[in-house]
């Protein structure tokens, strides 16, 4: 597609309704459903590591390039039978029942994760292969706008309408709202690109396909250690959040106050955030804003343990909320930006997939035992362990400014400039 159209950014934007729909369903709102039915620190804990599929996409995402579906072309075809199997995983959660069977409802929310993450990798092949590279950005605003709405809808959302219908009918309605992607998927177009065929086996290509990136990378001088940081940045950030849906409710708010709190006033804050952050990265370039966001983020964490100073106070919920969202905004900025920065442009998607997903990966490990931690030492304790555990990777930080500095670089439409 060689110009954009209003119809394919509005396109853009229904995808990524799809795409941020199953995302709280399977995480933050699965937990306060578990919460509310007083299950266990560690059962709640382990919905963690259900969404490790997120982290390990990367691992099947060459089967969509290189297989071909009988219908409706290479990604509308493999996007409508994902949509699919994500509109019944989520009519299959909304049906079980965590109290009764348990296991049932986390293994169902697993696969949810996994189809989920399988339905952004065909997004972002879409999206690539749809726009061309002026209106990429504006693809990718219209993308976070139509993510961020759906995650308020299956956050936020979910918690406030199961006050009055209950969780079954609340997460039903979802399956609802998911429709949206088959619709889009069969509104937009196939993107036309010529495909070389290669005549190596598939997996002698996927190998070289992924060995060649990962092997520049470890190349490089201090390598290790750039990926020890990655990993342990958001290390504080995956046991803390884990355990937010349970200590709301141990504090005693009810779920219309953590709607609230986690509704609109959430997503503000956030963006701005967002825009925060970026004027850090071009002010003080690309390493020391994420130093400075990294610590202003752990000291935002300490709004946590202060929270349980004023249990049940809706404002104080609303205020620790607003302003961990805007402390994630700014230090996703910089941390993103910086990811960007260690891609090499030879390698840049499939090395900026793979870093991608290791930053996620204390959640999705580490953070499945936050449960047990937590039930062990007590809520106040568990969130103070948690904000000094974002310390290891500020050191590390510094290790890097000093020995291995980033360079930081801003991309502009169709060239690269030195900071």
């Amino acid at each position: 597609m060689k110009g954009a159209s209003l119809r394919a950014f509005a396109i853009m934007t229904a995808l990524g309704f799809s795409s941020g729909l199953p995302l709280a369903l399977s995480g933050f709102t699965l937990r306060m459903w578990l919460s509310s039915a007083h299950l266990g620190l560690g059962v709640i804990g382990l919905t963690a590591n259900i969404g490790l599929a997120y982290t390990l996409k990367f691992l099947w995402s060459p089967v969509f390039d290189e297989v071909k579906p009988l219908f409706l072309g290479r990604r509308r075809g493999w996007l409508l039978l994902v949509q699919g199997l994500l509109v019944a995983c989520i009519v299959a959660l909304g049906c079980s029942d965590p109290v009764a069977h348990v296991g049932w409802t986390l293994g169902v929310g697993a696969v949810l994760a996994f189809v989920s993450a399988s339905q952004d990798i065909l997004i972002d092949a879409w999206r690539i292969e749809t726009f061309a590279p002026r209106a990429q950005g504006a693809a990718l605003a219209a993308y976070v706008w139509g993510y961020r709405g759906a995650m308020l809808i299956s956050g936020a959302g979910v918690i406030a309408l199961s006050v009055k219908t209950g969780w079954h009918e609340a997460i039903l309605l979802m399956a609802g709202l998911a429709l949206a992607g088959p619709v889009a998927t069969l509104m937009a177009a196939e993107p036309q690109v010529a495909r070389e065929v290669a005549p190596a086996r598939f997996g002698a290509r996927f190998a070289q396909a992924v060995r060649e990136p990962l092997v520049e990378f470890l190349a490089r001088r201090g390598a290790l250690v750039v990926v020890a940081f990655i990993v342990l940045f958001r290390l504080g950030e995956a046991l803390a959040g884990v355990m937010l849906a349970p200590y709301y409710t141990f504090l005693g708010f009810d779920r219309a106050a953590i709607a609230v709190a986690n509704g609109p006033v959430s997503l503000a804050a956030v963006l701005a955030g967002a825009a925060v952050g970026g004027f850090l990265v071009a002010r003080l370039g690309v390493g020391r804003a994420l130093l400075v966001t990294g610590v202003f983020q752990t000291l935002a964490m300490a709004m946590y343990p202060a929270l349980g100073l004023f249990p049940g106070e809706p404002h104080m919920l609303v205020v620790t909320s607003a302003l961990e969202s805007f402390a994630e905004g700014v230090s996703d900025a910089a941390f993103l930006s910086y990811m960007s920065g260690l891609c090499h442009p030879e390698h840049t998607a499939t090395q900026f997939a793979l870093l991608s997903s290791l930053a996620p990966m204390a959640l999705r490990t580490v953070g499945g035992l936050s449960g047990y931690m937590a039930a062990a030492m007590g809520f106040i304790p568990f969130f103070i362990l948690s904000a000094f555990a974002a310390v290891p990777a500020m050191a590390l930080m510094l290790v890097i400014l000093r020995f291995y500095p980033p360079a930081d670089r801003r991309v502009v439409v169709g060239a690269e400039i030195p900071g």
